[in-house]
Protein backbone atom coordinates (compact mmCIF):
# COMPACT_ATOMS: atom_id res chain seq x y z
CA UNK A 1 0.00 0.00 0.00
CA UNK A 2 2.84 2.40 0.70
CA UNK A 3 4.01 2.11 -2.90
CA UNK A 4 0.86 3.72 -4.32
CA UNK A 5 1.46 7.09 -5.97
CA UNK A 6 0.18 10.19 -4.25
CA UNK A 7 -0.82 12.33 -7.22
CA UNK A 8 -1.63 15.97 -6.51
CA UNK A 9 -5.36 16.45 -5.97
CA UNK A 10 -5.51 19.04 -8.77
CA UNK A 11 -4.21 16.47 -11.27
CA UNK A 12 -6.73 13.87 -10.11
CA UNK A 13 -9.62 16.32 -10.41
CA UNK A 14 -8.51 17.14 -13.92
CA UNK A 15 -8.32 13.59 -15.26
CA UNK A 16 -10.44 11.29 -13.11
CA UNK A 17 -13.76 11.97 -14.86
CA UNK A 18 -12.22 11.20 -18.25
CA UNK A 19 -10.70 7.97 -16.92
CA UNK A 20 -14.00 6.86 -15.37
CA UNK A 21 -15.82 7.56 -18.64
CA UNK A 22 -13.17 5.55 -20.52
CA UNK A 23 -13.57 2.58 -18.15
CA UNK A 24 -17.35 2.62 -18.46
CA UNK A 25 -16.84 2.85 -22.23
CA UNK A 26 -14.98 -0.48 -22.27
CA UNK A 27 -17.91 -2.51 -20.99
CA UNK A 28 -20.81 -2.40 -18.57
CA UNK A 29 -19.31 -2.13 -15.10
CA UNK A 30 -20.03 -1.24 -11.47
CA UNK A 31 -18.44 1.03 -8.88
CA UNK A 32 -16.17 -1.41 -7.07
CA UNK A 33 -14.76 -2.71 -10.36
CA UNK A 34 -14.04 0.87 -11.48
CA UNK A 35 -12.21 1.61 -8.23
CA UNK A 36 -10.14 -1.56 -8.63
CA UNK A 37 -9.28 -0.77 -12.26
CA UNK A 38 -8.20 2.77 -11.32
CA UNK A 39 -6.03 1.42 -8.52
CA UNK A 40 -4.45 -1.21 -10.78
CA UNK A 41 -3.78 1.49 -13.39
CA UNK A 42 -1.78 3.47 -10.81
CA UNK A 43 -4.25 6.08 -9.56
CA UNK A 44 -4.10 4.89 -5.96
CA UNK A 45 -7.20 4.42 -3.85
CA UNK A 46 -10.08 6.51 -5.21
CA UNK A 47 -12.72 7.05 -2.53
CA UNK A 48 -16.27 5.93 -3.16
CA UNK A 49 -17.65 9.40 -2.54
CA UNK A 50 -15.40 10.80 -5.25
CA UNK A 51 -16.25 8.04 -7.73
CA UNK A 52 -20.02 8.13 -7.19
CA UNK A 53 -20.11 11.91 -7.54
CA UNK A 54 -18.38 11.52 -10.93
CA UNK A 55 -20.74 8.73 -12.00
CA UNK A 56 -23.76 10.82 -11.00
CA UNK A 57 -22.45 13.83 -12.95
CA UNK A 58 -21.78 11.68 -16.04
CA UNK A 59 -25.29 10.23 -15.77
CA UNK A 60 -26.89 13.65 -15.34
CA UNK A 61 -24.98 14.81 -18.43
CA UNK A 62 -26.44 11.89 -20.42
CA UNK A 63 -23.02 10.28 -20.99
CA UNK A 64 -23.78 7.07 -19.09
CA UNK A 65 -26.87 5.13 -18.01
CA UNK A 66 -27.27 2.95 -14.93
CA UNK A 67 -29.42 0.04 -13.81
CA UNK A 68 -29.67 -1.99 -10.62
CA UNK A 69 -29.16 -5.74 -11.01
CA UNK A 70 -29.71 -8.63 -8.61
CA UNK A 71 -26.52 -10.02 -7.15
CA UNK A 72 -25.61 -13.69 -7.53
CA UNK A 73 -25.93 -14.71 -3.90
CA UNK A 74 -25.22 -11.21 -2.62
CA UNK A 75 -26.54 -7.68 -2.71
CA UNK A 76 -27.55 -6.06 -5.97
CA UNK A 77 -25.21 -3.78 -7.87
CA UNK A 78 -25.68 -0.65 -9.87
CA UNK A 79 -24.17 -1.16 -13.31
CA UNK A 80 -23.06 1.65 -15.61
CA UNK A 81 -23.05 1.66 -19.40
CA UNK A 82 -21.87 4.38 -21.78
CA UNK A 83 -24.44 6.06 -24.05
CA UNK A 84 -23.98 7.12 -27.66
CA UNK A 85 -23.49 10.69 -26.44
CA UNK A 86 -20.92 9.37 -23.97
CA UNK A 87 -18.98 7.63 -26.75
CA UNK A 88 -18.88 10.84 -28.77
CA UNK A 89 -17.81 12.84 -25.71
CA UNK A 90 -15.17 10.25 -24.84
CA UNK A 91 -13.63 10.48 -28.31
CA UNK A 92 -13.53 14.27 -28.21
CA UNK A 93 -12.18 14.35 -24.65
CA UNK A 94 -9.47 11.80 -25.46
CA UNK A 95 -8.34 13.95 -28.39
CA UNK A 96 -8.37 17.10 -26.24
CA UNK A 97 -6.46 15.32 -23.45
CA UNK A 98 -3.79 14.08 -25.87
CA UNK A 99 -3.32 17.61 -27.21
CA UNK A 100 -3.15 19.01 -23.66
CA UNK A 101 -0.56 16.41 -22.59
CA UNK A 102 1.55 17.10 -25.69
CA UNK A 103 1.41 20.85 -25.09
CA UNK A 104 2.29 20.46 -21.41
CA UNK A 105 5.11 18.01 -22.12
CA UNK A 106 6.56 20.32 -24.74
CA UNK A 107 6.55 23.26 -22.37
CA UNK A 108 8.01 21.28 -19.47
CA UNK A 109 10.83 19.79 -21.55
CA UNK A 110 11.85 22.99 -23.31
CA UNK A 111 11.66 25.58 -20.53
CA UNK A 112 13.70 25.99 -17.40
CA UNK A 113 16.43 23.65 -18.53
CA UNK A 114 19.09 26.07 -17.28
CA UNK A 115 17.86 25.52 -13.72
CA UNK A 116 18.69 21.79 -13.82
Amino acid sequence: MGDEPQWPAQWMRGVLELCVLALVGEHETYGYEIVQRLRTAGFGQVKGGTLYAILLRLEEDGLIDSAWREGAGGPGRKYYLITDAGRAALGARRDNWAAFVATTSELLTTTGTEAR
